[in-house]
């Protein structure tokens, strides 16, 4: 998925750039020069770590179970569960995330993949940046809004406060207007 802005023209086999407005973004070629896509990110973002790539068919060993669960016949008469088993490690993986074992048997290489690279490369791997970076805004977004809420406690405290004052001193002033 592409975030930002795009803007190309593509005459032929070679793009041409239009004019991106605002000075802070790079340019990054995504897929082949010859799609002549050209996405645009902030410049101080940090770059991603590439996807894994798929596992060699020798290392891992690929069965197909009958699902269960919601679907109803067609996923508990059809074999359309892929379960993959990582020959080096012992790691079992199945998968049943949709009722096509097409999609499956996609899935399933991919998160085995991405396992094998955390196995590998630990806080260096996609999954473990990606799990990072989204606790990080997580965690942001909670002391945006613990921000948020004393703040407006604080201010409703005041308000409470102000009130409390003028009505002590209306009742002052009540009590003066009725001794003379």
């Amino acid at each position: 998925m592409i975030r930002g802005r795009i803007s190309c023209i593509s005459r032929g086999r070679r793009p041409i750039l239009e004019a991106l407005k605002g000075s802070a973004l790079a340019q990054r070629s995504i897929g082949t020069p010859v799609r002549g896509i050209v996405g645009t990110s902030p410049a101080w973002a940090k770059k991603m770590p590439d996807r894994p790539q798929p596992l060699d068919e020798s290392e891992f060993t690929e069965a197909f179970l009958k699902g269960s669960g919601p679907g109803g016949q067609k996923i508990n008469k059809t074999s359309s569960a892929v379960q993959l088993k990582h020959i080096p490690t012992g790691m079992v993986l199945k998968v049943q995330a949709t009722r096509s074992r097409t999609q499956n048997r996609k899935i399933a290489r991919q998160m085995l993949a991405e396992r094998v690279e955390e196995l590998e490369k630990g806080k260096e791997s996609r999954v473990a940046v990606v799990g990072e970076t989204k606790r990080k805004r997580k965690s942001s977004a909670v002391k945006k809004s613990k921000r948020k809420y004393r703040l407006l406690d604080e201010a409703k405290k005041e308000s409470e406060e102000v009130q409390e004052i003028e009505e002590h001193d209306g009742k002052e002033r009540g009590i003066g207007k009725g001794e003379d």
